[in-house]
């Protein structure tokens, strides 16, 4: 088989309504490309769907089947499959642009003829179901573009940037190297997934291309507020994995603004993680809350004090009824201006 420049890894779970038009939009990257569909224990046509495509394109589409363990453990699957040289995981709801495909595999050809990054930063874009809102999320006021980058060479990221998983390309071998184990039966997961490999990245390009399309919007879709509520003890278990993979002050020195983009987004996910919870405005809500800080202080005290009293945070955080309805109207307040899930 040729070598692939990168692999696609698309977990599907009873996915038969949409997977056709994420697969189709990868299969436009052609034979450098490779697109593992993880079939995560599907009860519907998924099955099926996916066996077509292997035997339509043997050399890009390849199967994995297993146990349902969600998105996570799909991820996990791809991971330990993959044969490019770099990675991205598109879920099956979602799809890639043609045209800015074609840049990015044109980019990375490029890149691996000069050493090769770690990771590559695209844009991505909010899709609603009912266009009532379409939104490109760019990071060229953070990355210049048309070369290799350190962290040394990047600007500061606005209070709501954060680099998520639609927008990351990684090279395959760090994930590896980061042993990236992603909990199962988790949502959320991918944030952790975008964070856990960046302490070690230090070659990185941006491509200001509108590659990634986030559909939202969907009935029963994991970033429905309703559903945020219900699962607001996820976010808190992907924030606290967060929290102790790394303290952002020990790459100070050596990586400044590394250091302080880790600090930033982990001040972005505290804050998602409380509104979430106080959404559901019960004291039993608050009581999760209070026990994520504490967890936090038991992992890191200096770094959870400063997290929770000296940033952003402390404003979701003011206690009892009064505190709760602060929160949530913060959280509305901001989300009618920045799309953030």
């Amino acid at each position: 088989m040729d070598e692939k420049l990168i692999t696609f890894t698309v977990p599907c779970y009873n996915s038969e309504d949409y997977m056709c038009h994420c697969i189709d939009s990868l299969l436009t990257a052609g034979d450098r490309a490779e697109i593992l569909i993880v079939n995560d224990g599907s009860t519907d046509r998924t099955g099926e769907i996916t066996e077509q495509y292997e035997a339509r394109y043997p050399n890009i589409c390849r199967v994995l089947t297993q146990e349902n363990g969600g998105h996570g453990a799909g991820i996990n699957h791809g991971l330990r499959e993959a044969r490019g040289a770099y990675f991205k995981v598109v879920d099956s709801d979602d799809w890639l642009d043609e045209e800015a495909l074609a840049q990015t595999m044109a980019l990375l050809e490029q890149l691996e003829k000069e050493g090769g990054v770690d990771l590559l930063v695209t844009n991505y874009v909010y899709d609603n179901t009912d266009a009532s809102l379409t939104r490109a999320i760019k990071y060229k006021n953070v990355f210049p573009q048309g070369k290799i980058l350190q962290w040394n060479d990047t600007k500061s990221f606005l209070p709501w940037q954060y680099l998520c998983m639609h927008a990351s390309t990684h090279r395959t071998q760090l994930l590896r190297d980061c042993e990236i184990e992603l909990p199962e039966h988790t949502f959320y997961e991918d944030n952790l997934f975008a964070y856990l490999p960046l302490r070690k990245v230090r070659r990185l390009a941006y491509l200001d291309a509108d590659l990634y399309h986030y559909l939202i919007g969907r009935e029963g879709q994991s970033v429905a507020e309703e559903i945020l509520k219900r699962r607001c003890s996820h976010q808190i278990l992907v924030s606290t994995l967060m929290f102790q993979s790394c303290d952002p002050t020990d790459l100070k020195t050596e990586e400044p603004r590394l250091a302080k983009y880790l600090y930033h987004a982990l001040v972005f996910f505290m804050l998602l993680a409380t509104a979430f919870a106080r959404l559901n405005d019960t004291p039993e809500a608050d009581r999760l809350v209070r026990d994520m800080w504490e967890r936090l202080k038991d992992i890191n005290r200096t770094l959870a004090t400063k997290l929770r009293y000296r940033s952003l945070a402390v404003f979701m955080n003011f206690p009892g009824k009064a505190g709760r309805k602060f929160a949530i109207f913060c959280y509305r307040l901001s989300h009618k201006f920045v799309a953030f899930n």
